[in-house]
Formats: structure tokens, sequence, C-alpha cells
């Protein structure tokens, strides 16, 4: 039977499979038997070959595989005893003990002179007893914590003893399913109820370790304790207490929401009930917290922080953003309310410095989430009601509070900010508090401006009609809060220009006086960090212009000011620090133009753009070893950590181009490592803009081929990151390694090169990640740069050495007469690439592929 006719017999693959089973290559036996499941309408011969493969993954230590295969072959035959034993052994292996005694008593009933059978029982029954010895201590253990936590007569060090036992024993299985059925929540909801913020902090982690990936338990603690309680809990005036309760509810909702997305079995194997019910509770609650006056700033942070992260869809292929829809119907005139609070003059909610920030990426992800025309009208017409619903009471208050909103929706969903900026009246109104007395008054009607300067629709009659205004309030104003927020709105119409040094706004030397003054600023302690913070707005504009780069990486004062403020607690500085940054390092995106256009252009007398002297890539090669001397790794390791909405995906991409910035030299790659930037390099690669995502990779790419990843990454295992399913960092690996980008392909053909031989799993993975992987793998053999061609012929003898299979599919390619080619040495090939060719060659000679393949020649009669 040829190979072809093989591939299409579902008897012959499960031969094979059986061949390779005894051989040992279990991963091969699993191809053929899942082949052969695909081909096959028999019940019966799909029951042995689900055996089989069950028999496969209990040598591969797969044990959830192992016990879905088996039950799939005692569904067809409840009688199947080999199907049974493997069922006891996976549950064994599993922890699932009275399963696995059930499975194997019965083996036992029906083979009762079978020695395996009797064997495994009496392991069984010795780990029950071990088990059950085990649970009882657990469950004594389990009081006495609950005892001492509850009892307020126990001593300090023996309470912050018993809390942190208790939460240990959470996390394990074993212990969390102790306390839930030994009334734990109960207990739980006594020690919540504790004026000690160590008490509370212990309950409330405890409640994360029996909630993670557990949806029968999350709903039954979401149940029994109630929303409101956790909500109260969360809008406590304790920072930590605060922070803890979101983390609680962030694992709750991941429980929730996973468990809709797949079926999960209990021990019984029913069905559990879907939790759309205690998921909209739970979102009802955060929404209610919005505005309500007894929830602390820190609190109601923590309550937009979940919404952002829960309610948008993940991806927009899915369909469905019912959740979406439902919360601006419920709960988006309560968000405006936080996002109109203007806390100096109105009652509202407590807020923080970072609430109106958080409220503006809050609004735009929904806003973003919705799918039609129709949809986003529905948004805009609710919140010009509640812009006009303020606007139009009498006093300044309700104007104030409008023009607040309009701030924060600029900010946000800024189609929606302009179409309420452009209600009636509402741009004189601004004009004319910004000359008010009253500092507050000021404050607000200047912040709309400088939003309003921002976007293109309004800059022209700002520039017409502002500027002036702004420049009397920069120069005369007595209170630097609103000094500097002027200097920022001229800084925002100062840099229209962009990086074009022929179309500056200002007169020569303005921008640099104004970049001193946002400095001056900057380093000034006595100011408070808001105002601090928008000096760093003003900077993020001034910087597209070179001269302020190069004044601003010479003064460390202001740099180290800056990192400081990156780091506080003030996270709306985050995305001017991010814009800055990635000024001074010229990391962003510069179309080249076609120099025939230009040359049409300057004929024509048409503007051509000019690029700063300063900006050249010697200047900005100065600026990149300024910024690590002063520390910039720390700053920006520091900024991806933040929890907080602030750090949204525009902001996480302007990192990740200045890390990328930032390793382009391989002598500062060891610094940015021992800083922390490879770690801190990682979720910038999963969690970002598409650029971003590139960016990351690319950085992270340039750091693995020239660090030791275990020195790169500490605490994470390389394996782990790239042998996980559901990312795409291998298929990112195999693509770049086709990219024009020489150092690109470089980096990544490395990366690929090191892992294949560290971990050869992963080449099984490299056909499924795109359908080009052999014409990239060929291109890099066929390179003309001696490095590429090094890193291709590496890859190759990784994955033939891996698996006969996949050097099956190389050698009936062109790889077999490629890498004969380079196997024979000679004009100028290096010896290395030579000997490694020939290696592949003789690999596949002891497989037999090239052998089998000459003699299927000699007897087609091809051969000469």
């Amino acid at each position: 039977m040829s190979d072809t006719e093989k591939e299409k017999d579902p008897a012959a693959l499960k031969e094979e499979g059986n061949t390779l089973f005894k051989a040992g290559d279990m991963q091969g036996a699993v191809c053929c038997y899942t082949k052969a499941l695909k081909l096959t309408d028999s019940h019966a011969d799909k029951a042995v070959l689900y055996r089989n493969r069950s028999a496969c993954y209990l040598k591969l230590e797969e044990y959830s595989k192992a016990e879905a295969d088996a039950s799939k072959a005692l569904d067809t035959d409840q009688g199947d005893v080999k199907a049974r034993f493997r069922r006891a052994q996976a549950f064994q292996k599993l922890g699932r003990f009275d399963q696995a005694f059930l499975d194997a008593q019965r083996c036992a009933q029906l083979e009762p002179k079978n020695k395996a059978f009797q064997d495994l029982l009496r392991q069984l029954g010795a780990q029950i007893q071990q088990k059950s010895a085990q649970l009882n201590s657990t469950d004594a253990r389990v009081q006495q914590m609950f005892s001492l936590l509850l009892d307020p007569s126990t001593k300090e060090c023996d309470r912050q003893k018993a809390a942190q036992n208790l939460v240990v024993l959470s996390r394990e299985e074993a212990g969390a399913e102790q306390i839930f059925r030994n009334d734990g929540v109960k207990l739980i909801q006594k020690l919540l109820q504790s004026k000690l913020e160590d008490v509370v902090l212990s309950a409330l982690r405890t409640l994360v370790g029996l909630c993670t990936g557990h949806q029968s338990r999350t709903m039954a603690i979401v149940n029994e304790l109630g929303m409101e309680q956790l909500c109260v809990v969360m809008g406590s005036g304790a920072s930590s207490v605060s922070l803890a309760a979101c983390h609680l509810l962030q694992v709750m909702f991941e429980a929730l929401t996973e468990g809709m997305k797949r079926e999960i079995r209990g021990k019984d194997e029913a069905i559990l009930p879907e939790p759309s019910k205690e998921l909209r509770s739970m979102l009802r609650h955060l929404l209610e917290m919005m505005p309500a006056s007894n929830v602390s700033g820190p609190g109601r942070d923590s309550a937009i922080n979940l919404l952002v992260k829960q309610v948008p869809r993940k991806s927009l292929k899915n369909p469905d953003n019912s959740l979406t829809l439902w919360v601006v119907d419920q709960g988006l005139k309560k968000i405006l309310e936080v996002a109109g609070t203007v806390p100096e003059i109105s009652e509202g909610p407590p807020l923080t410095d970072n609430s109106h920030m958080s409220c503006s990426v809050l609004l735009s992800k929904l806003y973003d989430d919705l799918k039609s025309d129709k949809e986003r009208e529905n948004f805009n017409k609710l919140c010009e009601e509640y812009v006009q619903q303020h606007f139009s009471r009498p006093g300044l208050d309700g104007k104030l509070r409008a023009i607040q909103t309009v701030s924060v929706l600029l900010q946000g969903p800024s189609d929606v900010g302009n179409r309420t900026l452009e209600m009636s009246g509402m741009m004189d109104a601004v004009i004319s508090l910004c000359a008010s007395e009253d500092v507050t008054h000021q404050q607000v009607a200047v912040e709309a401006l400088i939003h309003a300067a921002g976007k293109a629709k309004r800059a022209s009659f700002i520039t017409a009609n502002g500027v002036s205004l702004l420049k009397d309030l920069y120069k005369k104003s007595e209170n630097d809060r609103i000094r500097v927020r002027a200097l920022v709105g001229l800084c925002k119409l100062g840099s229209a220009g962009g990086t074009d040094f022929s179309m500056k706004q200002f007169a020569e030397g303005s921008t640099l006086k104004l970049a001193k003054q946002c400095r001056k600023w900057l380093c000034n302690e006595t100011l408070p960090p808001t105002s601090r913070r928008w000096s760093v707005e003003g900077l993020a504009y001034l910087t597209f212009d070179a001269d302020v780069k190069e004044d601003l990486v010479e003064d460390k004062n202001a740099l180290l000011a800056m990192f400081d403020l990156a780091k506080s607690e003030d996270k709306t500085v985050l995305f001017a620090v991010g814009s800055t940054l990635v000024n001074c390092t010229n990391s962003y995106d510069v179309e080249k133009p076609d120099p025939q256009m230009v040359e049409l252009a300057k004929y024509a007398k048409q503007h051509v753009p000019e690029e700063h002297p300063k900006d050249a890539p010697s200047y900005v090669e100065k600026r990149l070893v300024k910024l690590l001397e002063a520390g910039v790794v720390s700053a920006l390791v520091c900024m991806v950590k933040q929890e907080s909405p602030a750090l949204t995906e525009a902001c996480r991409e302007c990192i990740a181009r200045v890390f990328l910035a930032l390793v382009e030299r391989q002598e500062d790659r060891g610094t940015v490592v021992a800083q922390g930037g490879g770690k801190a390099l990682i979720p910038l690669a999963s969690d970002n803009t598409d650029a971003g995502k590139i960016k990351a990779a690319q950085a992270l790419a340039k750091i693995t081929i020239t660090s030791n990843p275990e020195i790169a990454f500490p605490g994470e295992r390389v394996q782990k990151l790239y042998l996980a399913t559901g990312n795409d960092r291998l298929k990112l690996l195999v693509l770049y390694s086709g990219e024009d980008d020489g150092r690109l392909r470089k980096a990544a053909a490395g990366t690929l090169a090191m892992l294949t031989a560290e971990h050869p799993e992963l080449c099984a993975r490299i056909p499924g990640t795109t359908t080009h992987w052999l014409e990239i793998v060929q291109a890099l053999l066929l390179s003309e740069i001696p490095d590429l061609r090094h890193r291709g012929v590496v890859i190759v003898q990784n994955m033939i050495q891996a698996e006969k299979s996949l050097a099956e599919k190389l050698i009936e390619s062109e790889a077999l007469e490629i890498l004969s080619v380079l196997a024979k040495g000679g004009d100028g090939m290096p010896d290395a690439v030579s000997k490694i060719a020939q290696n592949c060659l003789d690999k596949a000679m002891e497989y037999g592929i090239i052998r089998n393949r000459e003699e299927k020649e000699k007897s087609s009669g091809t051969e000469p």
C-alpha cells in the first residue's frame, strides 16, 4: 500500500499507530489514531481508537486527555475492561481516587484473576485512606484557624499566622474544598466585617483561592456572600483592601466567563447552570458604585477598572456585544455622573486623580464596542441629554459639570466629545470661564480648551480664538495651576507641524522657552502632582522639536522627575511620559517620501516635509545612551506593572516602541535585561495594539538572540511561554523569519533555532503555524546572508532530529536538493553549515527516507 493510500485507510493508520506505540513513539501513534478517527464512521472502531489513544496519553502524562478518551470508548461499550482500566489509571494520576477506585473495582469484577487490577485496587485503597486522614486533619486546621481569627483576644502574631495559613490552604484544591464544605464562606463573611485590615485582607485572599478556576464554587460564593457586601469592601477607604477586593472580583469574573465558554463537569458529570445571572448582578452593583457618595475614590477606580476589563468584547470577531449594550442602557448616565464631577465645587462622589482618565477609557471602550450607527447614535443621544440637562440649569455649577463631562468625553470617545462641544453656547461658555477670577472655574475651562485643541476639528477655531487667551493666562495668571495648563494648550497648538522642521508654529526659540518652563515646573516638588503631570503633557507635544529633545535628555533632574512621576500613584501621566519618550527616541513611524515625488513637489512649489538635523541617527543614539543612564528602563518596567485603565493599548504601544529603540544596539541589551526589561516586554507582546505587539516581539527577539533566556526572563520559563497553546508566539517567530527586514529575520530565526534545539517538541508545531512554513525555511537555507543560512540549517536539523514525519515533509520538498548542495561545501561555504547539512542528510538516511525514495524510483523505472 502506498503512503497516499495508507493516509486514507483508517485500518492501516491504526496498525501504523500500534507499531509506533510499540516502538515508543507516542506522539506519532497519537497522530495516526487521530487521523484514523476522522476517517472512520464505525462506533466500534472509534471505541478501539479512543482506547488506544488513551494509552498513548497515559504514557505522555496527559492524564485529562487519557480520561476523556477512555470515557468516549466506554460510551460505546461499558464492558470494555481495557478502556475502564486506563480511565482508572488516569483518575488516579488526577487525584480523583474515589472515581478511580470504582473503575478499578469494576475491572476486578470482570476479571478477578487479573493481577494488575488487584494491585491498582490496593494502591487506591491506601491512597483513599491517606487522603481521608489528610482531610480530617485539614478540617481540624481550618476550624482552628477560623477560631483564632474570630477571637478578639487572639495575639496579633497568632492572628497573622492563622490568616497566612488560611490563605495558603485555600490555594490547594483539597484545602479549598474543605474550607468551602465546612461553612467556610459564612465564617469568611464574619471576617470581612472585621475592623482589622489584615483580617479582611486574609478573608479576601482566601476567597481568591476558593474561586480561582472553579465556576461552581464561585457561583455559590456570589450568591451566599452577595455582591453588595463585596462592593462595600471594595468601596472602603483602605486602598490595599480595595485592591484586594478588586482582584477577587476579577478572579470571580474570569471563573464565571470561562465557565460559559466550555463545558464544566462536576464529579457526577452534570452540566452546571449558566452563570449569566450572577454576571449581570455583579455588573449592576459595579454600576451602582459609580455615583454612590459612600464609595471611596480608590474603590470607584477599581470598579471602573473591572468594567473596562469585563464588559467590552475581547475580540471584535465575537458578534455578541450584548453586555456593552446592557451597560450603556443601564449605566451610561451613572458613569457620566463620575465624568462630570468637579470635586472642588459640586456635591458628588469622591474621586482620585485617576478617576476622570479612567472614565474616559471606559467610555471609549464602550463606544468602540458598538457595532452599528443606530447603537452609536443612541450613545451620542444619551451623552448629549446628560450634558444639556446640566448646562441648561441656572447657575454656574451645572455649566461647570457639563464642561467637565465634555472634557472627559474629548479624552475618550472624541467623536462624542466633539458633538457635545458643538452644542449651542458650549464653546462660548468655555472661553468665557477661562477669564473667570475663580481658579477652579478657570481650571475646568482651560482643561476643556486643551482637550478640544487636540482634536483637528476644533484646532483651527481655537488657534484663531484661543491662542491670545492662553498667552494672557500663561503670562498674567498668578496661579501656577492655571499657568501650567495654559502652557500645555500653547504647546498643543504650537506642535501642529509634528516633526516637520519647516512647519514650526511659533517664532524661533519660543518652543525652547516653553519647554524650559515645563522642565522647571516638572522639577518643582512644591507643585501638586497633577500640575507637574501637566508639564509632562506639554513636553509630550514640544518634543516633536529635536532641539527640545536634546535639552530634555541633557537635563538629568527633569528626566528623574519625569520617571518618578511615571512610578507614582497618578496613573494619568503614563501616556504623556510614553509619548515624550517615543519622541526623544524617534521610535515613531516615519514614511520616507519617494525622492522623485519630492523633486516634483519642489518644482510645483508644494510643501516638502524636512527632518531636523538633530533627528539624525547619531543624535538619536546619544539620546538613547542618556536615557539609559538616567534609568529609563526601571521607569518603563513600573509603567507596565500599573493596574489601571490609564495603561491603555496606545500607552502600551508607546512603551513597546521605546523598548525596541533601547535594544537596537547590542551593547545596550544587557542593561535593559538587568533592569527587568526582558520580563516587562512579555505582556506587551500579547496585550497591545497590532503595531505594539510587533514592536514588543521584535524587541524580545533581539534580546533573546543575544542573551541567555533564563537571565533575560527571570521567573519566566521560556519553554512554557512557547510551549503553551492558545497564543501566537511561535507563529510570530516563524513569520518574522520570513520578513524582509534583515535584522528582524536574523533575530527571529536565531530565537527559533535556539528554542527548537532546547525543546524539540516545538518542532512538531511549526507546520501548524502557517501554510508558508516550508517556503520560509527554504528561503533561510537559500539566503545569501551567511548568518541566516546558518540559522536555517540549524532549524532544519532540529526538525529532522525531532520527528521522522517532519523529516519526511522536509526531504520530500526542495530542501533535499538544497541540503545536498550545502553539504558539498566550497565557494566560501562555512564548514559549520556544510557539516550541519550533512548531519541532516545522514539522519534522513538513518530513518530510511532517502533510501526508500531511491528504491521507490528504481521500482517505478524512473532512475536512470
